[in-house]
């Protein structure tokens, strides 16, 4: 839901390099006839690995229609993969690693003389460990104590490290082997070599009568001699070239002593990932002791490009005046942002779009306040955030799990779509907008406002007024009575049931995270 093109993936993998630097960032592909294309766009992308997924693989919770139907084998599109990547001169830049039922050093070697330089085992570790392959992953009832949480069946386990570094032992010890009668030193000297490969022996069995394996173990290590057939230089992602750089300077104080201050600067629409290598290095500077809020606070003016504060964390606040574009927000975790038009901009704010689409995209924490409409796709899977803004488009709310949202205009088509937790307060809410199965099967609950409802809405009224010096807040805020009577609480009904058990329990006296408690919640929310 925030990728619907290549260049939306490029976006992810530019946020994803800002958030954390050190780290690379892998592209998994499903292996089928034309990942090659998809292969050379992820490594342009800027990736750092591309991750060829075999048909077989597929973990123990996956539906079997996944595990039996989906994809080709990890060979046809590594060999595709590689062949594209090499005749595009894009190989060197990027990792190739494969999976999918890796299980013996034959298989790594195939793999390597196809082109893949890094290997993935999963299944065979696991039954190595005990695994018994029950395909219970998913319901937390592992019978060996492999996938669960159950302290009962937990005690079952009996695998030991000792056993899975034995086998990647013996993995190794056949790879060199494999390497020795194959006539190379090192793997590295063996990828991309598939003309070494002999088919013969695979075409003369009687079922692969016909079959013509030459576009599979057509060699472009031999054809494109002098292009790189391996990973040999690392992506080249700008670091040193974001604007975060300067922020991070000026902010030394806090990041040595927790001093706070107060960064101004322009931004530019070419400026994207605002403020989320500064959330990196304090999170890496602060860990779990998270900096007070507005610890650091950045005052930007102008045109904010794409995911301004992604992943922010607690202790920085992004004020923006001017307008933004898309995942504004995303991944919040934390943090503080406030956006709202230059006073001197000669716009309605709350007629006018001033972020994008994809607003607060699995934001776990912190707070948002928008003067003016935003795009579709308004706090998809939020769990834990809030946020207030003046209108959104469609898909609001979708995936929903948790945290606030308080939205003082329309809501554009299929509101609440598949919204399992947390609150929308909704002014003048028109039902046909909602999502027709969610409303007609009563999975959403649409509610007047209680006491408590009130008070929360009076307070975020009163805070986005401050915030972003809303006219339509300070207007709602004159006739709070008719304000109320305007906003409808959309609830999700289990999530009402769930917090209605946990508030029964604390004012009991009982543990809100005892068993007791989960299997009434259990028994509340079971579906038949």
């Amino acid at each position: 839901h925030d990728i619907y093109s290549i260049e939306d993936l490029a976006q992810l993998i530019y946020d994803c390099k800002r958030a954390n630097p050190s780290a690379r960032v892998h592209v998994k592909l499903v292996s089928e006839i034309g990942i090659g294309t998809v292969a050379a766009g992820v490594t342009k992308a800027k990736a750092d690995v591309v991750l060829i997924s075999g048909h077989d693989g597929g973990t123990g919770a996956a539906p079997l229609n996944s595990l039996k139907h989906a994809g080709a084998p990890w060979e046809l599109g590594l060999a595709e993969a590689q062949q594209t990547l090499m005749i595009n001169g894009l190989r060197d830049r990027v990792v190739v690693q494969a999976d999918g039922q890796l299980k013996t050093g034959r298989d790594v070697i195939i793999a390597a003389l196809l082109g893949a330089e890094e290997y993935g085992f999963a299944t065979a570790p696991l039954v190595v460990e005990g695994c018994i392959m029950m395909r219970k992953c998913h319901l937390d009832t592992c019978p060996v104590g492999v996938a669960t949480q159950n302290p009962d069946l937990r005690a079952r386990f009996t695998g030991q490290a000792d056993h899975v570094v034995n086998f990647f032992e013996f993995i190794a010890e056949e790879v060199r082997e494999y390497l020795a009668q194959l006539g190379f030193r090192t793997l590295d000297e063996a990828i991309g070599h598939a003309e070494v490969l002999d088919m013969s022996q695979a075409i003369d069995h009687w079922k692969a009568d016909g079959l013509d394996l030459t576009k599979v173990l057509t060699s472009t290590a031999v054809e494109y001699e002098g292009r790189g057939i391996r990973h040999l230089k690392d992506q080249d992602h700008e670091l040193d070239q974001h604007i975060d750089n300067t922020f991070i300077a000026a902010a030394q104080a806090t990041l040595s002593d927790r001093t706070p201050v107060a960064i101004d600067s322009p931004v530019a629409n070419t400026d994207r990932s605002v403020g989320t290598m500064l959330g990196h290095t304090v999170t890496k500077t602060f860990g779990i002791e998270v900096l007070d809020h507005d610890s650091i606070t950045l005052n930007l003016t102008g045109h904010a490009g794409q995911s301004l504060g992604a992943f922010l964390p607690q202790g920085i606040t992004i004020r923006l005046t001017g307008d933004s574009n898309d995942y504004v927000g995303k991944g919040l975790s934390g943090g503080r942002i406030i956006v709202a038009p230059d006073a001197a901009a000669p716009l309605v704010a709350e007629e006018n779009v001033v972020a994008g689409n994809v607003i607060g995209y699995g934001a776990t924490s912190g707070e948002m306040f928008i003067r003016g409409i935003v795009g579709e796709r308004f706090l998809v899977r939020n769990s834990g955030a809030t946020a207030v803004v003046e209108g959104i488009g469609d898909h609001g709310c979708e995936y929903m799990t948790g945290g606030k949202a308080l939205i003082l205009g329309s809501t554009g088509r299929n509101f609440g779509a598949g919204m399992s937790g947390g609150t929308a307060y909704v002014l003048d809410l028109d039902m046909a907008k909602v999502n027709k199965q969610s409303r007609e099967s009563g999975e959403l609950g649409f509610l007047e406002l209680t006491e408590d409802d009130r008070a929360e809405v009076a307070q975020l009224l009163t805070r986005h007024r401050t915030e972003t010096g809303s006219t339509l807040a300070s207007a709602l805020l004159e006739d709070l009575e008719g304000t109320y009577a305007r906003i409808t609480k959309v609830l999700p009904r289990d999530f009402a049931a769930v917090q209605a058990i946990r508030a029964e329990a604390e004012a009991a006296g009982e543990d809100t995270e005892s068993m007791q408690v989960w299997n009434k919640i259990l028994e509340v929310t079971a579906r038949g």
